[in-house]
């Protein structure tokens, strides 16, 4: 005798149907949202001339980390210039950067909320062991599904992808924060938000950054992916190219994704260590 199949699949379909039923007009605003900073970043992008924007990322990436990232940040670009990729490089990041910043602005209370209720993080940690573990091409159905094809479930598969470093880091910094410290502040009498914003926060905010970079990383490699649920950028060079075997055009679009990679990379190792000088 077979035991029944459990019919998880259906259940999670009529799940499905029915928030879009019922929570359409707050799907429709969250797109409005995110389209309209995605639209916003990409603006700011692509508004200046190439070249001048090439000489003030250099120009920051000199002041944040000095003359070889400067160097690496003016070939680089470029490079993506000269390959005539600067219009969809531009595109991704703007997909890279929208995703990166709701992940923090997400992520960072969520881990707080965590490192200061032992109930609160046992139950977002098997969620976070979920979304890491989860093939990331299966965020693509449900974010299609809420919220069409386009830019837009390509940043939401995205935060899901990549927020759980910043949550996890954030909670780990904050609490490995020396407890005599934190007794110290209760004594001076320190209310909770100043013994957050003054002593928790400023002593964990390397930590915190690590698990950002780590964010923005995940993000950028979603890039590709959200390229097959109409995300245009440097993805969709390298999805077209793999469907139809241009190997050089995949390689060219590589580079490209390469290069932001590492200058993103760089700068958001470097960018807290200037803060402290």
């Amino acid at each position: 005798m077979t035991m029944p199949k459990l019919q998880i699949g259906a259940w999670i379909e009529r799940l499905e149907d029915w928030l879009t039923e019922h929570l359409g007009p707050l799907f429709d605003l969250i797109r409005s949202l995110i389209g309209g900073m995605v639209s916003g970043i990409e603006f700011a992008l692509t508004s200046l001339h190439p070249l001048l924007l090439i000489v003030i990322i250099a120009a920051l990436s000199y002041w944040i980390g000095k003359w070889k990232i400067a160097a690496f940040a003016l070939i680089g670009l470029l490079l993506i210039y000269d390959l005539q990729l600067w219009e969809p490089s531009m595109q991704s990041l703007a997909l890279v950067l929208s995703a990166s910043i709701l992940s923090v602005i997400i992520g960072v209370p969520i881990g707080i909320f965590c490192s200061r209720s032992r109930a609160f993080r046992h139950i977002v940690t098997p969620v976070l062991d979920f979304m890491q573990t989860m093939p990331a091409f299966v965020y693509l159905l449900p974010a299609v599904s809420f919220f069409s094809l386009g830019v837009v479930p390509g940043v939401i598969a995205s935060i899901i992808f990549a927020i759980p470093p910043t949550i996890r880091l954030t909670e780990l910094g904050i609490r490995q924060v020396p407890a005599e410290m934190v007794e110290a502040a209760d004594a001076f009498g320190s209310t909770p938000m100043q013994k957050l914003v003054k002593l928790q926060l400023p002593i964990a905010m390397p930590t915190i950054m690590a698990g950002i970079n780590q964010t923005i990383m995940l993000s950028l490699s979603m890039v590709v992916i959200s390229s097959m649920i109409g995300a245009q950028g440097v993805g969709a060079y390298v999805y077209r190219a793999v469907t139809q075997a241009k190997t050089g055009i995949g390689f060219e679009a590589g580079i490209a994704i390469v290069v932001l990679a590492i200058l993103l990379d760089r700068l958001t190792q470097n960018a807290f260590k200037k803060r402290n000088v």
